[in-house]
């Protein structure tokens, strides 16, 4: 008798997955194309926020003394 191959299995979800989150990622970024007729990616580009800001941690408080 035949043993699974728990590694082909493994990979056919985890292609699955990411071929699920790039179609979801191609649709929001269609919607979000579909909303800003004019480009939308001035707006996209300062979503980020706080990520670079030294003066910040991850939480959003005050770093420092």
């Amino acid at each position: 008798m035949a043993t699974p191959n728990y590694g082909y299995e493994k990979r056919q979800r985890e292609l699955a997955k990411k071929k699920k989150k790039e179609e979801k990622l191609q649709a929001k970024s269609q919607r979000k194309a579909d909303e800003h007729p004019h480009g939308g990616q001035e707006e996209g580009a300062e979503e980020g926020g706080a990520v670079n800001n030294p003066a910040q941690d991850g939480t959003g408080t005050p770093v420092g003394g």
